[in-house]
């Protein structure tokens, strides 16, 4: 199989400035209701890249977990890889591939810690099951072996089968607040539609990108 022969033409759609809304959460908010409307695997899911102290690129896939006009928000334990990265250095990217609507978004930006009222609001609507995982794994660290994540779950389990259990001081959320948003729009012979939001003091500027 010769990879460089791998390719399609991309039919699906145009963008046009004058398609775009004005603010550029609003514009994201409805591509995000095509995505759950079209009935895509994990229309949430997005790559969220990091740098560490070494200026070294880390990326890995989480949920969004919510959206608005103050930015986007995701949750992880604040002792893994990617919240110590973001500790050091607030820049963040986001990146959401609908490959079937043949779109992609990409966010830059910096992010900040949620309050512990927003993570206890949070935690508290999870899954009981989801609650004692993210006690159960201590994110990024290293594991000898799947049994011991495991038996530590179970014993978790038990411990809160009869009571609530309480949102763990290492486990949080992060809300992303964009300087740029960047919607991609596949388009046919490679000819792909790019638009660029730039926030300048609280206006959003919009330029067509070359693709």
């Amino acid at each position: 199989m010769e990879l460089s022969d791998i390719r399609r033409e991309y039919l699906k759609s145009g963008l046009r400035r004058r398609d775009l809304k004005a603010d550029p959460i609003e514009q994201f908010n409805l591509w995000l209701e095509q995505a759950v409307e079209a009935k895509l695997t994990d229309p949430t899911a997005m790559t969220v890249a990091t740098v560490d102290e070494n200026g070294m690129p880390f990326q890995r896939i989480v949920l969004l977990k919510s959206v608005d006009k103050n930015g986007f928000v995701f949750y992880t334990n604040l002792a893994s890889r990617k919240a110590q990265q973001l500790e050091d250095n607030a820049n963040i990217s986001l990146h959401f591939p609908w490959h079937p609507l043949e779109r992609q978004v990409h966010i830059t930006g910096v992010a900040e810690k949620l309050s512990p009222l927003e993570n206890m609001k949070y935690f508290s609507s999870r899954p009981k099951e989801s609650q004692i995982a993210a006690i159960a794994s201590k994110q990024s660290s290293r594991i000898s072996a799947r049994s011991m994540l495991i038996g530590k779950y179970m014993e978790l389990k038990e411990q809160f089968a009869n009571g609530e259990i309480p949102v763990p001081k290492f486990w949080g959320g992060f809300r992303v607040r964009p300087a740029s948003i960047e919607f991609w729009q596949g388009g046919e012979h490679r000819l792909h539609d790019r638009f660029l939001y730039s926030d300048h003091e609280g206006k959003w500027d919009i330029d067509r990108l070359a693709p």
